[in-house]
């Protein structure tokens, strides 16, 4: 981009415009994932929606890809890209809650965290993330899968509208009245149909939950998957529990001689009635011995940044995703070959449900192409040490393919990796080629394209 159209940019946008040529620039290009080093053309700090639709069109003028970042922690950093104009929404984190009618209108640079702040005050809460720090745009866009899930579906599924701003720098409301099929597609399709610059969510009564984390040993792993797997089918929707492996980070209830071993855990979060927690919990805990537990009340909130601490900005990252119908012994076996091996603390293996609620919302109602499956899992491969991506990703990758022959095909499009573009069409599933077709009508050029990417029909 020329020094005379950014200078010209620079007077018609209220929040920041900044080139290569700027002190601010190296912190600027900057995303989650440290593995990321771009040079964008330009990053545009928005301060409102018409500095959105300024950056479109001057995206459109200047022959430039377009790169949303929200909360920035796409993994494979889609948040930015070499000569690229960057739509950077970190300065737009409003939040408005309506507690009579129990629905909030977020801005598109939120994170959970700022969310879960806004809407805690009023004892009301929705499908988020599982890290507080993560957008709740990209979140939302490819499906939402979190704490609440179980009860309250998918975070797409509490979307009520979304505001705008498309490839040719047009403003709409898409919601199921107003763009219906614009409506479908950005539920579950990812960012590929504009920059959404406001999410209106339905909200559930949730105030104080029972949760938290309980640690088991290595070997009696078989045994608690085996359980989860049994109980999660019928379980309570209002209990929200995934299984993990985890090293044990230097906490207060781990025994201080088993700091830096590693573990499998049960994570639960448990809505209903505080006093039926115990019996929702209870088929775990009884599954084996518990090593360490820290399970109790707190503020939703607190249950939504729990692990906030494990995974700061600045690590590298490498992740890899599929869908599984049932935890079969094929796939246990998988589990247990590579599972114990979690190279550092940072990293893990989850393996979330996605049943309950997320079953009630037929196939084709949503672009969210995957309601088939039980479990979402991710493979997150997260480190300090550059020195060892090579190390950790053969990690990722080979627990990959281990689990691979028994898992659908496809992955959550939230959790894959930059080099799954040859799967984007198993990743978005069923319902991609309606994808493709929208993608043509709404993106033609495919102006946003550094996402997992639709190509138009």
């Amino acid at each position: 981009m020329n020094e005379k159209a950014a200078t010209e940019l620079k007077g018609q946008i209220r929040g920041d415009v900044i080139t290569p040529g700027d002190d601010r620039y190296n912190e600027a290009r900057k995303v989650y994932n440290a593995m990321i080093d771009k040079r964008p053309a330009i990053v545009i700090r928005c301060a409102d929606v018409a500095d959105i639709i300024t950056a479109v069109k001057t995206a459109g003028r200047e022959n430039l890809p377009i790169a949303v970042r929200g909360g920035g922690h796409s993994v494979p950093g889609f948040g930015t890209a070499d000569n690229a104009l960057v739509v950077d929404l970190g300065r737009m984190k409003g939040v408005r809650v309506d507690p009579v009618l129990k629905t909030a209108w977020a801005e598109g640079g939120c994170t959970w965290g700022d969310f879960n702040h806004a809407t805690h005050a009023f004892g009301l809460a929705t499908t988020g993330g599982i890290i507080s720090t993560t957008g709740i745009a990209g979140l939302t866009l490819g499906g939402g899968i979190g704490y609440l899930t179980r009860s309250a579906g998918l975070s797409l599924d509490n979307l009520v509208s979304a505001d705008v701003v498309l490839a040719d720098g047009s403003f709409v409301t898409a919601s199921e009245k107003n763009h219906p099929d614009l409506f479908w597609a950005l539920r579950g399709g990812g960012g590929n149909f504009g920059v959404v610059t406001e999410f209106q969510y339905k909200l559930q009564p949730i105030n104080d939950i029972v949760g938290g984390v309980m640690l088991f040993e290595v070997e009696d792993a078989p045994k608690v998957m085996n359980a989860y797997n049994r109980y999660i089918t019928t379980a309570p929707r209002e209990l929200g529990a995934f299984f993990a492996w985890q090293i044990a980070p230097p906490l207060p209830f781990i025994p201080e001689n088993r700091h830096g071993n590693t573990f499998c855990a049960m994570v639960v979060c448990w809505t209903g009635p505080p006093d039926q927690a115990a019996k929702a919990i209870a088929p775990f805990r009884e599954t084996a011995h518990v090593v360490a537990e820290f399970v109790g009340p707190m503020p939703y909130p607190a249950m939504n940044s729990l692990f906030d601490g494990l995974v700061p900005p600045g690590l590298q990252h490498y992740w890899k995703a599929v869908y599984v119908r049932d935890l079969t012994d094929g796939a246990i076996e998988a589990h247990m070959k590579f599972g114990p091996k979690v190279p550092v603390v940072n990293s893990t293996v989850h393996i979330y449900p996605i049943n309950g609620a997320v079953h009630d919302v037929s196939p084709e109602a949503t672009a969210f192409g995957h309601r088939e499956a039980k479990y979402a899992t991710v493979i997150a491969g997260m480190w300090p040490d550059p020195k060892r991506n090579e190390t950790n990703i053969r990690w990722v990758k080979d627990y990959y393919a281990a689990l691979a022959p028994y898992s659908e095909q496809g992955g959550y499009i939230n959790f894959a990796a930059a080099d799954d573009a040859d799967r984007v069409g198993a990743n978005f599933g069923s319902n991609f080629d309606q994808l493709r077709k929208l993608k043509a009508k709404y993106d033609p050029s495919n102006r946003f394209r550094i996402n997992q990417n639709i190509m138009p029909a």
